[in-house]
């Protein structure tokens, strides 16, 4: 899946099946009605899950400026990368989300977001409208869906998409850094502008005790180093690592493995999610126990037959967790707050095949 703005991000690597990155050339302006109040209020909460208007006005501020909602939204478009998860969680379905087509998607869903959307009766013709986003975003599609907020915690959006959204409807752009939002504040901010705050203190407890429940059973996990890596098998002269900006790095946090002290310097020196190094000097990532990457069953032999990153001590001896890139944890180790409690116990157990070979 690729996406649609200069910041790229990576699933494989461009969120990622291909190296090229893709670069907005420019949106069509909408002749709509700008309805998204911004500004400098003070931001004002509630931690009641009711009413229209209860515990509004709130404002929510984003890298791009603030967003003060009047009332409560009732139709939700979400743009991006996991924020329809963190919406359905909420209990929400969304009138609008973009259609997913990388690891298990099936009709434009993973398998956790279409069996959230069962539970809640959001199926047939209640079902969301799917919008493209493959190369850019389908803000026509959006429109259509005539949304009241649009959240895009988890996105790229550029300042130029951000401020055409915000002419459909008031849009809530990611916090600081593109890509960068925490699976945690993905669904604490959709709360506070769904005023369901004590929902979505629930979401995460139930999220945090899958997750203690799957480390808890795999306990030789705890403590050891790991790191998100790409290689392109057909041209290993590079390889791409994973920063802490980045959700996966996150996550393998989350499940009680560390980030390697030279993960953590290649992190000092960009502000991107990722960052290519030359196989050259592969010799940096020699304190990584667990390589987390993607590919196939012939990945790591791959791997282990090139003359430099074969040299990688976790390449070498086996320690690496391939990512099957038709399968659901494609897209699950870049964690959602419904891909968690569906995924986490295969991803710590093929962790934990990883820590046996240290």
């Amino acid at each position: 899946m690729n996406h649609y703005d200069s910041t790229v991000k990576p699933g494989r690597m461009n969120r990622v099946t291909r190296s090229s990155r893709l670069i907005m050339a420019g949106i069509m302006a909408l002749g709509l009605g700008l309805t998204a109040a911004c500004g400098s209020a003070g931001t004002a909460s509630s931690s009641s899950d009711s009413g229209s208007t209860s515990g509004y006005p709130v404002t929510i501020r984003n890298a791009y400026g603030s967003v003060t909602l009047k009332s409560k939204p009732t139709r939700i478009s979400t743009v991006g990368w996991t924020t329809y998860d963190a919406v359905l969680s909420l209990g929400v379905i969304p009138v609008d989300m973009p259609k997913m087509s990388d690891g298990d998607a099936q009709n434009g869903m993973y398998s956790w977001t279409s069996a959230k959307l069962k539970e809640l009766g959001g199926t047939g013709s209640k079902a969301p409208k799917l919008h493209d986003e493959s190369d850019s975003i389908d803000t026509e599609a959006i429109a259509s869906s005539n949304p009241d907020l649009i959240v895009a915690t988890q996105s790229g959006i550029t300042k130029q998409q951000y401020q055409t959204l915000s002419k459909i409807a008031p849009t809530l752009a990611y916090p600081k850094e593109a890509w960068a939002t925490p699976w945690r504040d993905v669904v604490t901010i959709a709360a506070k502008a769904l005023n369901m705050q004590n929902k979505g203190k629930q979401v995460l407890a139930n999220d945090e005790a899958a997750i203690k429940k799957a480390v808890d059973a795999k306990p030789n996990i705890k403590g050891k180093t790991a790191a998100v890596m790409y290689f392109d098998t057909t041209k290993l002269s590079t390889v791409s690592v994973y920063t802490t900006l980045d959700t996966r790095p996150e996550f393998l946090n989350d499940l009680g493995l560390k980030t390697p002290a030279s993960v953590k310097k290649i992190s000092a020196s960009t502000k991107s999610f990722y960052k290519d190094i030359s196989s050259e000097n592969v010799d940096e990532l020699n304190d990584v126990d667990i390589i987390v990457t993607y590919g196939d069953s012939s990945t790591l032999k791959t791997l282990q037959a090139d003359p430099l990153i074969g040299k990688i001590p976790a390449v070498k001896r086996g320690s690496v967790v391939v990512i099957d890139t038709n399968s659901a944890l494609e897209s699950a180790i870049a964690p959602s707050s419904l891909s968690i409690p569906a995924t986490v116990d295969q991803y710590v157990g093929l962790l934990s095949k990883a820590a046996d070979t240290i």
